[in-house]
């Protein structure tokens, strides 16, 4: 050790200053998270009332049951001529000109007058045709169509019962079924053809509905308009006519959620938007995909939030599949769901919940209607919440926490200091060699800070994540074969190898904080943009253990006890010329697919899903613990660390490379914990604090185990061979 760092005092001495300048920046964004304290709940209209409809108990009173609970916000949405169709009560049909077509003399159906405008308009089977059986409902579409869209797309003709409206479409705006085989006399066999059966214009929003509107001020319910844009109909005359509806009935609402396809009026230009949002001070809502990494961002949503100067929040949207996780995992009742809510709030910078009713997970068109499991949910999760510090309230917004780009140089300057570390440790570098590689490094980070420093960010980023545990497997592999050479006792062994355990681990969390530091923006905090490369960060550490181990300990007989610690070209001409033998094709492709799973069940959108029994076991931990620690780190690769030691001191060649691999897993994940910066700074620290202390009970008994193994298996050979 003493040598390691005699030999690279000035790379150490870059790198410990870089360490410093990660832990302040992360310092300071951690009291920015602290004050990022309090959270609010939305309520879905539209599903409440079918809840309401399949219940014992009017909205009214649903909406007073949910106000005990502390919530008063409601989002409703606009109506549209589908969610009118949709009302049983309301007389309104759309048709595409399609449908409309196959019914014979479907022209004398319609008013001529509307008849002679269709052919003037060069209607085609895209369009879509309106029929409204009430003057009122005819009059609130005419009104809001004129109001808002172009009057060259649409035409409206009165009728004794209400009216009739044309509303030009596109191809681009046809829904279409799913392909249907049909005969085709021509070709003597059967073509797949896709049939028209609506329009996004379908989906154009009209406006708020008095009725639902005036039952939400009666309850006392702040109103959340949701207003969804569409592409072609959403011009800076769309746009106002929203605003003008929102100030004429005395809306103010606290947060904008936005739908459909882009911002109130993203066709001309985001310069309306943009200004209510400043003169109005309102949030803007940032919903979360369904993977639960990133957000949904509709046009023009990241220029307003920029220029808004991030006033903004996530919304955590309760999806169908969330809705049905009622009784789920063997639970009683809605803790899943319950649970679901906690770790967006807490973990991911969550702080608006858009919550619908929760349906019967065995039919998902039921919804459960008894008020105190909603009651039981909601009280549940606030208890849990106030151990972190997070209450109800008026959604909070993060600070707009910036890193210079002097501290990111610094960071990055650490990260090429130790790039030459490793290269140290690999080969053998004359001082002169590593200044020089320094000094390049040096130049061509400068150079990518001034020409492209938006990319630079994520290179600076990622390079630490695994660079770092890369350094820490180099003094794992050293300094196992150190204590081999002393041939110490059975008892010092589990001691080193418990305290290189937590130097390794301290060494990754640095590694951690140099890794977020860069890209500790509120940009990722909001997880407007995203970190790549998690898996990569992953997978290279795992690739790197090989050549060092090669390096330490050579390959092949009478390189066991190499002194030299540089990859020698014997040593990769030994593996090459290996015989390959079947028992080490099999425990390759177990390894391998070891390997393959752990990199396939890491992040979101993981094709491996985790087991009911495995989720059980996590949310207990949850339950009990501030931070739920890696069950990786704490079951399997920590353990493996000190095996790893315990496996060099006694000579076990393959044994030893195996667990290496394992504890290599542990280290990169410390490190991959801080990669997800949407997760407040102080939650990382809490569980890679929990995952080292169950991981060095649970070293010491694996060793236990691991040495009776051992000792058995040495009785067992002494035996055979006698």
């Amino acid at each position: 050790m003493k040598e390691f760092i005699k030999g690279n005092k000035v790379l150490l001495i870059i790198l410990l200053i870089s360490v410093i300048v990660s832990v302040q920046t992360a310092v300071g964004r951690m009291s920015v998270e602290a004050e990022n304290d309090r959270y609010d709940t939305v309520l879905d209209y539209k599903e409440l009332e079918s809840m309401a409809n399949q219940s014992e108990y009017d909205i009214k009173r649903w909406l007073s049951e949910f106000k005990r609970m502390g919530i008063n916000k409601v989002g409703l949405s606009e109506e549209s001529i589908y969610s009118l169709m949709e009302d049983s009560k309301i007389p309104v049909t759309a048709q595409t000109i399609y449908e409309v077509k196959k019914k014979s003399l479907w022209e004398h159906e319609i008013p001529q007058e509307l008849m002679k405008k269709m052919k003037e308009m060069k209607y085609n089977e895209f369009d879509v045709l309106v029929r409204v059986g009430s003057r009122d409902t005819y009059t609130f579409i005419d009104k809001a169509m004129s109001e808002r869209y172009d009057h060259k797309k649409f035409f409206a003709v009165p009728t004794d019962q209400g009216g009739v409206i044309f509303v030009k479409g596109s191809a681009g705006e046809a829904l279409y079924s799913q392909k249907d085989k049909i005969m085709d006399s021509k070709h003597k066999g059967f073509r797949e053809k896709n049939e028209i059966v609506g329009s996004k214009v379908m989906y154009l929003n009209l406006g708020l509905m008095d009725s639902k509107r005036k039952i939400l001020e009666d309850a006392g319910m702040q109103i959340i308009p949701r207003t969804s844009s569409y592409d072609g109909w959403n011009d800076k005359r769309y746009a106002e006519a929203v605003l003008k509806e929102y100030r004429e009935l005395k809306i103010e609402p606290e947060y904008v959620i936005i739908g459909g396809e882009g911002i109130p009026g993203y066709d001309d230009g985001i310069d309306t938007m943009k200004n209510y949002v400043k003169e109005t001070k309102i949030r803007i809502g940032l919903i979360e995909t369904t993977t639960q990494r990133g957000n949904i961002m509709q046009k023009g949503v990241t220029d307003v939030v920029e220029n808004s100067n991030y006033n903004a929040v996530r919304v955590f949207s309760v999806w169908d599949y969330i809705q049905n996780r009622y009784k789920y995992y063997g639970y009683s009742g809605a803790q899943e769901i319950e649970n679901t809510f906690f770790r967006a709030i807490t973990e991911r910078n969550i702080r608006v919940l858009y919550f619908k009713p929760i349906r019967q997970t065995d039919d998902y068109g039921i919804y459960v209607t008894e008020p105190e499991e909603y009651h039981q949910l909601f009280k549940n999760l606030n208890e849990r919440l106030a151990a972190h510090n997070i209450e109800v309230g008026r959604a909070t917004v993060l600070e707009n926490y910036k890193v210079s780009q002097i501290k990111k140089f610094i960071i990055f300057l650490g990260s090429i200091a130790a790039g030459v570390i490793l290269l140290s440790t690999l080969f053998r570098l004359k001082q002169k060699h590593k200044i020089v590689l320094l000094v390049i490094g040096a130049m061509l980070t400068a150079s990518g800070f001034l020409f492209a420093p938006s990319k630079v960010d994520l290179v600076t980023s990622f390079v630490p994540a695994v660079l770092i545990p890369c350094i820490a497997l180099s003094l794992l592999i050293r300094e196992s074969k150190v204590l081999r050479e002393k041939k110490i006792t059975y008892w010092r062994t589990v001691l080193s190898g418990e305290i290189m355990l937590i130097i390794l681990v301290v060494i990754s969390l640095l590694g951690g904080f140099m890794t977020c530091a860069p890209i500790s923006s509120i940009n990722y905090m909001l997880e407007i943009n995203i970190f790549r490369g998690v898996k990569l960060a992953q997978l290279l550490p795992l690739c790197y253990f090989v050549p060092a181990y090669l390096a330490t300990f050579g390959f092949g007989k009478g390189r066991e006890n190499k002194r030299s610690n540089t990859l020698e070209i014997r040593d990769i001409r030994a593996v090459l010329n290996l015989d390959i033998k079947v028992w080490m094709v099999l425990l390759t492709m177990i390894v391998g697919g070891i390997g393959i799973y752990y990199i396939m069940r890491t992040g979101h959108e993981s094709s491996a899903q985790v087991s009911s029994l495995e989720m059980l076991f996590r949310n207990t931990l949850e339950d009990h613990l501030l931070a739920r620690p890696r069950t990786k780190e704490f079951l399997f690769a920590f353990p493996m660390l000190v095996l790893f030691v315990y496996a060099v001191r006694n000579d076990m060649k393959l044994i030893s490379f195996i667990f290496g691999l394992g504890a290599t897993i542990g280290l990169t994940s410390v490190v991959n914990t801080f990669m997800h910066i949407r997760t407040p700074l102080f939650l990382g620290l809490a569980r890679t604090g929990y995952s080292l202390i169950f991981g060095i009970i649970l070293s010491i008994i694996a060793v236990c185990i691991f040495k009776g193994l051992h000792v058995c298996a040495k009785k067992i050979k002494e035996e055979i061979h006698v």
